[in-house]
Parts: C-alpha cells; sequence; structure tokens
C-alpha cells in the first residue's frame, strides 16, 4: 500500500527523512480493526518524529500520521483516537502510553490498524476530511480549554500563535463557547483570520493585552512564555501542549508563584472527549479550519508548507 514514512532520521532537515512509497498493509490481529483512510491531516509532531523524537533507528521505515478518519471492513465510517495504551484495550493493561507513527504505524498510508476500541462513529454531519481534523489538534485544543481550564461562558482566553491547528481550533471552540478570545500571531493576515475564525482581539505577539486573561492556550514555547505568563489574572492557568519556537524560556517563576498561577501540560485527549467534540461539531456550525488538501503522494509538499508555518488550520492528507 502507499504510505508516507520517515525513512531515516534528520535532526536538522526533516523533509529529507520523508519517502513515499510502498508498505505492507497491516496484519489482522485480535482485538484490533484495519481501516481504510479516507482522509488524514498533518500535525507538527511528524516533522518531530522525522526528525527522530520520540523514533529510534531501530524503529524505522515508520509510516507518520496521528489523525484519521475512514471506513472498517464493515462498512462503518469512523474516526480513529491516535492515543494507543492508555487504557490498555487492545495492547494490554501495562504498556505505555504511545500515539500513532511512534511504537505503531501510523494514518499516512491507504490502511491503519488500530485497537477497536479507539474507533468511535463518525457523525454523518461531518466530513471525513473534517473527522480526521479532531484527533489531535481539535482534541487538545478541547481538553485545553474546557478540561483543563474549565473555561465556561464569559472568561477570557488568551490563544498564542493564531496559525497553528491547535491555536485555530482553540479560537473557534473558545468562540463557540461564548469566551471572549484574544489571538496573537506576527502575521497581519493570520490576524484578520483569527478574527474571522472568532477571535475578538487580534494582536501581535508580546503586545499589551486589553485586560488580563482567565486562561492561555500555549503551543509556541521560548518565543511568547514571558507574554503568556504576564497576561494572566491572579489564578490563573497556562495550558501547554507544545513548544514550536523552542522549550528552554525563562520560566518567570517570581510571577508564577507570587500570582498564584497553575501551568498544566496537555497531551492530546481521552477517547471520550474526542467523542464530546465531535458530537459538540456535529450539532454546531462549528468545522475544523482546513487550510489546504494534498494527495499522499504529495505529502512532502504539505509538510514542507506545515514546516514553514504558511497553514491557517489543518492540512489534510488523501490516500
Amino acid at each position: 500500500m502507499l504510505a508516507a514514512y520517515a525513512a531515516r532520521l534528520s535532526p536538522d532537515s526533516p523533509l529529507d527523512a520523508l519517502e513515499v512509497g510502498e508498505r505492507p498493509e497491516p496484519v489482522d490481529r485480535e482485538n484490533w480493526t484495519t481501516v481504510e483512510v479516507r482522509a488524514a491531516s498533518l500535525n507538527h509532531h511528524d516533522l518531530w518524529s522525522l526528525r527522530g523524537v520520540g523514533l529510534r533507528e531501530e524503529q524505522l521505515p515508520m509510516i507518520l500520521g496521528t489523525d484519521a478518519a475512514g471506513v472498517t471492513p464493515d462498512g462503518a465510517e469512523v474516526i480513529v483516537h491516535g492515543v494507543i495504551g492508555a487504557d490498555g484495550h487492545g495492547v494490554g493493561p501495562r504498556e505505555r502510553r504511545t500515539l500513532l507513527s511512534e511504537k505503531y504505524p501510523g494514518t499516512l498510508a491507504r490502511y491503519v490498524s488500530v485497537p477497536t476500541a479507539n474507533l468511535l462513529p463518525k457523525p454523518p454531519e461531518l466530513t471525513f476530511e473534517e473527522a480526521a481534523c479532531l484527533g489531535t489538534a481539535w482534541l487538545t485544543a478541547y481538553r485545553m480549554l474546557f478540561t483543563v481550564a474549565g473555561l465556561t461562558p464569559g472568561q477570557s482566553v488568551l490563544v498564542q500563535g493564531a496559525g497553528g491547528g491547535v491555536a485555530s481550533a482553540a479560537i473557534r471552540l473558545g468562540a463557540a463557547a461564548g469566551l471572549d478570545v484574544t489571538a496573537t500571531s506576527r502575521s497581519g493576515v493570520k490576524r484578520e483570520r483569527a478574527l474571522a475564525l472568532g477571535a475578538h482581539h487580534a494582536i501581535e505577539p508580546g503586545a499589551r493585552i486589553h485586560a488580563r486573561v482567565d486562561a492561555v492556550i500555549e503551543s509556541v514555547g521560548q518565543a511568547t512564555w514571558a507574554h503568556s505568563v504576564r497576561s494572566l489574572k491572579p489564578g490563573g492557568i497556562i495550558a501547554v501542549c507544545g513548544a514550536t519556537s523552542g522549550d528552554a524560556p525563562p520560566a518567570e517563576l517570581t510571577r508564577v508563584f507570587f500570582q498564584e498561577l497553575t501551568v498544566r501540560g496537555v497531551t492530546m485527549g481521552t477517547r471520550d472527549e474526542l467523542a464530546a467534540l465531535a458530537a459538540f461539531c456535529a450539532h454546531t456550525d462549528v468545522r475544523p479550519v482546513i487550510d489546504t488538501t494534498f494527495p499522499l503522494t504529495d505529502a512532502a509538499t504539505g509538510l514542507a508548507r506545515m514546516a514553514a508555518g504558511e497553514q491557517v488550520g489543518k492540512i489534510v492528507i488523501r490516500p
């Protein structure tokens, strides 16, 4: 079957490690289901994998991709939950948590095999492309906003880096849930796009915000960390899911303890949260923001667009 995979590791030039070619189809195994992938979406996790973060040479070649929507052998339309091992279904209770494409082959392929418990029905209101965007970025944003930060209508949130998948999801979900959303971006075009997605304010990174916020959605890291800490109300929370600009900023510990701030890490979310997110989208007009769509044969172009930070929303791959 055709697949996009890490053939080698290239820390400084990740796209040099990518190949698109034939790989063996999944082998049937107990408590697992093989899904015919109709759409998959890209994440920065794919670029980190090509760099060698979370992968070792002996695991190669490894098919990339954590998110997908597709069809099971009995014709059911499903969304794939890409977290493997968190609850033991299909892999044994002692297996540590991993994401698809770390230990088990990922979704950038014609077929992907996952524990059957990791599948949930695709709402008919969502296209395969929309459903394929929910599993990582949108699920992470949903968990950050509503589970970790516990935000409710009328509260305020600062979303750093408006172009990314998590950030655009947080803007759209936050606005739909009645939050006062402020977004940041270096790009005037992306600030305008953030306003179109529902943000009430769009500013340059580091600029003074109109009022301190209840929570910050942080996926940028080093470049925005000080601004995130200083933008919070006393007792506020920073939900962190990534560090695309680097992970070694000054900790701002004096402000953290004096203002009694909370910093909480987030990686993906649970199957139940993914089901709740899919239902939320199905019963509202909220849909994942799709930047561009590429065939699997052109996966390198999609990854290059993401690596350059040119996208606003999700990049979708169609096998």
